[in-house]
């Protein structure tokens, strides 16, 4: 992609939304290959693998990106891309895909929570009541007055996606004007697939699982099918809708956009799954979502000054970015 195209809505919010779309439909199309008796490594290898020959014309065209940011392109492999899809694969083996989305959808809130707690950056008051309304929603999701019912593990795995969740944030206001995102995309999914093949070993996937035929609601697709989708169209498309959405819009515009993957998620694992809450985690749902739009959307207030600094930029998160 050239430099930062002209800012133009319409075309921003279609790609938001197709982002979205693409993103939440990724768990319940890996579920019937994890029920199938494939691991969740294997499944989010497969994934990531698709994604990284997708993009590798994008990663030959700018390899240059690779030897200016080494770091940059190593931690996006490493959170973005592997933590985040592998530990949210796992929680879904255990728990239903819509509340191990929408607890890997708390990483906006843990932004905000770091970079006023560890960066003691001013955050405005939207952005707090963003926080305790997504903490409250948590607290109703999770029924904490009658004990925890969910498998604890899973939650954990989740909360674990939502802290690589938050790396995202991060890591995606620090590249500069000079870096493609795109090929940083496109240089952290070959990371991701190095990184998790060490951990999935390829050799040992069971191939013929792919051929055989699965159970997705109430029809039986063949399993390589399941799989090119989450390689194209979750992985690959949904990150390239999802840059030109960021580069059409605001960062914060697209961010409150991307909420639609968890109503799609949600939906989706109702219509093909059979997954349902309860009317208690519903309210909870749509708490948390609340307090995440809210957070991801809050208008900071005036920069604090800082000593040689003119003044501040301001972050994808709704908060006056460090600078």
């Amino acid at each position: 992609m050239s430099a930062n195209p002209a800012r133009h809505r319409p075309s921003g919010l279609a790609f938001a939304l197709a982002s979205a779309l693409a993103f939440g439909g990724s768990g319940v199309f890996a579920r019937p290959l994890l029920d199938a008796g494939m691991d969740s490594l294997h499944v989010t290898w497969l994934r990531v693998a698709g994604a990284a020959l997708l993009l590798l014309p994008v990663a030959l065209a700018h390899w240059r990106v690779a030897r200016r940011r080494p770091l940059l392109v190593l931690a996006y492999g490493v959170f973005p891309m592997a933590g985040v899809q592998a530990l949210y694969f796992a929680a879904i083996a255990r728990i239903p895909v819509g509340i191990a989305l929408l607890i890997e959808f708390l990483g906006p809130v843990l932004v905000l929570l770091w970079l006023r707690v560890v960066r003691r950056t001013r955050v405005s008051p939207a952005a707090v009541l963003g926080v305790v309304l997504a903490v409250a929603g948590l607290g109703l999701l999770l029924e904490v007055w009658a004990g925890m019912r969910l498998d604890a593990i899973g939650v954990s795995l989740a909360l674990g996606s939502a802290a690589a969740q938050a790396a995202f944030f991060l890591l995606g206001d620090s590249m500069g004007e000079d870096t493609d995102p795109l090929a940083v995309i496109a240089f952290g999914s070959l990371v991701a697939t190095a990184l998790l093949g060490a951990l999935a070993r390829p050799w040992t996937i069971p191939w013929g699982l792919l051929a055989d035929p699965v159970a997705l609601g109430g029809f039986h697709v063949p399993g390589w099918a399941l799989t090119l989708w989450l390689g194209l169209v979750c992985t690959a498309i949904a990150y390239f809708a999802g840059v030109s959405a960021i580069r059409r819009l605001s960062p914060q515009v697209a961010g409150g956009v991307a909420y639609l993957e968890v109503v799609t998620a949600i939906v989706l694992a109702w219509l093909l799954l059979d997954e349902a809450l309860t009317p208690v985690q519903i309210l909870g749902a749509t708490v948390i979502v609340t307090g995440a739009f809210i957070a991801q959307t809050a208008v900071p207030g005036p920069p604090a000054p800082s000593k040689g600094t003119p003044s501040a930029r301001t972050g994808p998160t709704g908060v006056t970015a460090p600078p």
